[in-house]
């Protein structure tokens, strides 16, 4: 069991800068987060897309702003539980908090900020009859640690910047990649293209475009998949692992059963301290709902540095808290 002062839900833009938030106010923190690495969106879907609305950046990539939120927070020494959804949230007597994941970690918390943005994301699954029978058997949709595929015949599906990023990566980790993508366009970034034939020119990958897996074969485990090509043709291609990379789905998820005011898949708080229904739970960025509401990181920033402030306020009635620029105070450590 984990003790923590704030459990943060999302490991996203967000939930990265309340870190540096509440380390100003001496408060650990706790990370949960469904992808196996932090930066949510713009790690897993979109890292080299730049983004032109954060203040003091004129433009800077997704992937970097996360490296640079993660630098932002290191000094208060964070915990992430990555890889893991949250599934259980508790109120104890004591007015804390006890949250248990999928995977059955515990954390207890003073405070719960949700920073979900859109929600859990689940993997976007191909209509492939008996795909769940090999799930956690061959069939993976996140890929925690690369070194689980070495020495292994993995077959990638996808064709965003994910699935050429992974197919990078894995060509000198597997024993071989093969990637399979429906057209002979990809939507990835042209560098990683580049990349990603280069492998493939060199006999490095194996690349079939136009083309789809549409079976899955193997006793208990995976061990070949039928490829279907646009001509209808088939062939088959013996295989270790089958990872279809086709992006992510946002869902509320298990969030939805805690008891909170919704609005469709949005959580409702009180826009002057952006506290939820639930007196101690704040949720921040686009998962939060309130009038004129504007998703934009930047108003994520904000939210979470008022709601910490209001928290620390509602936990310290007798003190007269007293907000300082850093400026003055500098940053600090735990």
């Amino acid at each position: 069991m984990y003790q923590t002062d704030v459990i943060i839900i999302g490991a996203g833009p967000c939930g990265l800068f309340t870190v540096f938030e509440a380390g100003l106010l001496k408060w650990k923190c706790h990370l949960v987060d469904y992808l196996p690495i932090p930066g949510g969106q713009c790690s897993e879907i979109y890292p080299k897309k730049p983004i032109y609305d954060i203040p003091g950046f004129p433009s800077v990539m997704a992937g970097d702003l996360i490296e640079n939120l993660l630098k932002q927070g290191a000094p208060f020494h964070p915990d992430f539980t990555l890889g893991e959804r949250a599934e259980q949230l508790e109120k104890l007597d004591d007015g804390s908090f006890r949250l248990t994941t999928s995977r059955g970690t515990v954390i207890n918390g003073k405070t719960v900020f949700l920073a979900g943005g859109l929600g859990c994301f689940e993997p976007r699954k191909p209509t492939i009859s008996n795909i769940v029978s090999y799930e956690d058997h061959g069939v993976e949709y996140i890929i925690k640690d690369p070194e689980f595929y070495r020495g292994k015949s993995v077959v990638i599906g996808g064709g965003g910047d994910s699935a050429l990023d992974w197919t990078i990566v894995l060509a000198d980790i597997a024993r071989e990649v093969t990637l399979i993508h429906r057209s002979a366009q990809f939507r990835a970034a042209p560098d990683s293209v580049s990349k990603a034939q280069a492998l493939a020119d060199a006999g490095r990958i194996t690349m079939i475009t136009d083309a789809q897996v549409t079976a899955l074969h193997g006793a208990g485990a995976l061990q070949s998949v039928t490829i279907t090509h646009n001509d209808e043709s088939t062939k088959g291609l013996k295989t270790d692992h089958f990872i279809p990379l086709f992006g992510l789905s946002p869902k509320l998820g298990p969030i939805a059963e805690w008891g909170l005011s919704l609005h469709k898949s949005a959580i409702n708080v009180d826009p002057l301290t952006f506290q939820t229904s639930v007196e101690g739970i704040y949720a921040v960025g686009d998962i939060a709902e309130y009038p004129n509401k504007l998703k934009l990181i930047l108003c994520g920033f904000h939210e979470a540095a008022m709601a910490l402030n209001y928290e620390y306020q509602r936990q310290h009635p007798e003190k007269k808290h007293v907000i300082k620029y850093t400026t003055v105070t500098g940053v600090g450590t735990l």
